[in-house]
């Protein structure tokens, strides 16, 4: 193990001077001849004595706890509180535990860079050599006819393409992360070789945290493609900066170094950027959630603006206990779920709290535009959690559970239900169609029950995006039943049907095993809630 300083923060002595031969009992003649001839030493020889010198210092030197000289990994953590204990003074022992925390972090970095490495790698050898992904080339038999009727050309390139998200999938579900975190981590790791070496040596070297790889990685990929130079200098800059400033800091400063080596004028970077415009929610705790909008700058400013007055505008009426940033969340709900007709007639904003009492009262808050735009969600509420018989939650379809009081004031509103029929003993969804190969309403509304995502391993798209596939293809005997269908998305739809992986439905148990190109067998996610 190797617990020495890094960098320039202790001179060692060099054996070769005047002062380490004194006192050699007559030796000193001898060992300046030798040294004479011997080369100068290196950066790790010298590592190796800073190490022997450091350890000798703090009475580390005993046999029984050698400091090794290699530098192949931080030490072992049943081995540090042993070394800290025997240090002859507390700061001692904190200079061991602080570099034994250095050299673990250096550690966890290289071993991110080297995920990454090994995630492009594979990725790429799938692409260069798609047989254990996707089988033979049809191309390559004459006799072969394409049921798409795609040229042969056509045929080879989506073949590259599904190997390339066999192997992606293969990932995703042996390290458990998304397919789109692996894409991700492969491109930075390509784009961090290729434009950005010197930011990639040092995230090598764990001398760069994985947010500022990562950072780097995405400005730099934002660069011309053709532009060498700027790549080189953004690169240089980058990697100075990402020594010396903290993942918060780094990414402003390189941000600004990104716009000084850009090519391109910041309008033509601008009507490229403004076609990722978007709005997204994501999933929060307590019955909460973020809505959040990509939006071009200008307007994204009069949108806050906007908001912004109309709660300080709030803020001054009498007896508002509301703070400003609960006046602004409810004034940006009220902006968006409000018919915009009568935005301008509202004199008062409900809150979260008050706005489910208003609503069982009959009525919303005076001054309140009650007219809301036409929107549709679906909730699942268990019967006698409706009749106040039970406390168990609703589920909202995409979040999950959310409390009763919005349960309840939701079913109340309902302007149509959808029933599904289910055997009175047993729960068990009654045969709605198995004679025709056409998915029913009724049956996909069932589906999406059982299933609320996309059956593959990690995918958490909602089954009321997804195809409904037959497990058992309807040409070779399958039913269009509940027995033998289940949700996909389109992209693992086409894997299923395109690539070695293949779903098997236990018939005991109804549990569907995916088995990879691999030979990896993974069951399908729990239910999400």
């Amino acid at each position: 193990m190797n617990l020495s300083p890094r960098g320039n923060d202790r001179v060692v002595p060099d054996p070769r001077s005047a002062a380490c031969t004194e006192g050699d009992n007559g030796l000193s003649e001898l060992s300046a001849a030798i040294w004479c001839d011997t080369p100068p030493m290196t950066d790790d020889e010298l590592r190796i004595a800073a190490d022997i010198a450091w350890a000798a210092e703090l009475g580390l030197d005993d046999p029984e706890w050698p400091v090794e000289a290699n530098d192949d990994g931080p030490p072992d953590s049943d081995t540090v509180p042993q070394i800290v204990a025997d240090c002859p003074s507390p700061g001692d022992a904190a200079d061991v535990a602080l570099r034994s925390l250095e050299a673990v972090s250096r550690e966890r970095r290289r071993a991110a860079a080297e995920e990454s490495r090994l995630i492009a790698h594979i990725l790429d050898e799938a692409t260069a050599h798609p047989e254990p992904w996707v089988g033979p080339d049809p191309t390559l038999d004459l006799d072969a006819e394409d049921t798409r009727r795609r040229r042969a050309a056509a045929i080879r390139r989506d073949r590259l393409d599904m190997a390339e998200r066999a192997a992606v999938a293969e990932i995703a579900v042996r390290l458990r992360i998304s397919e789109q975190t692996v894409r991700i981590r492969a491109d930075q790791a390509r784009t961090l070789q290729s434009r950005c070496p010197s930011t990639w040596a040092t995230y090598v070297a764990g001398d760069t945290s994985e947010r500022q790889a990562s950072e780097t990685a995405r400005l730099a990929a934002s660069l011309p493609d053709d532009d060498a130079a700027a790549w080189q200098a953004f690169d240089e800059g980058a990697a100075d900066r990402a020594r010396r400033l903290t993942p918060a800091r780094f990414a402003v400063s390189a941000r600004a170094l990104r716009e000084r080596v850009h090519g391109e004028s910041l309008e033509e970077r601008h009507r490229r950027a403004a076609r990722d415009r978007g709005v997204w929610l994501t999933a929060e705790l307590d019955g909460m959630a973020t809505l959040t909008a990509l939006l071009p700058a200008d307007r994204a400013h009069v949108a806050m603006s906007r908001i912004d007055r109309a709660a300080r505008h709030l803020a001054s009426v009498p007896d508002e206990d509301r703070t400003l940033a609960q006046l602004r969340a409810d004034a940006c709900a009220q902006m968006l779920t409000e018919d915009a007709a009568t935005l301008g007639e509202t004199q008062t904003i409900p809150s979260p709290e008050t706005a489910p009492d208003a609503h069982r009262d009959g009525g919303d808050q005076p001054g309140v535009a009650p007219r809301r735009a036409a929107a549709s969600i679906v909730v699942t509420v268990p019967a006698l959690t409706l009749l106040g018989e039970s406390d168990d939650p609703a589920v909202l379809d995409g979040y999950g559970p959310i409390d009763l009081d919005t349960a309840r004031r939701l079913a109340g509103e309902a302007t149509s239900w959808v029933r599904l029929l289910t055997h009175p003993v047993t729960g068990a969804p009654l045969a709605l169609d198995r004679t025709t190969y056409r998915v029913t309403a009724a049956l996909r509304r069932w589906l999406g029950v059982t299933s609320p995502t996309c059956i593959f391993p990690g995918c958490g798209r909602s089954a009321r995006a997804c195809d409904i596939d037959h497990l058992t293809a309807w040409a070779d005997g399958g039913r269009t039943d509940v027995d033998n269908l289940e949700p996909e998305c389109r992209h693992h739809h086409r894997l299923r049907h395109e690539t070695a992986w293949t779903p098997t439905r236990d018939a005991q148990t109804g549990v569907v095993t995916w088995r990879s190109p691999r030979g990896n067998e993974t069951e399908p996610d729990p239910p999400p809630f």
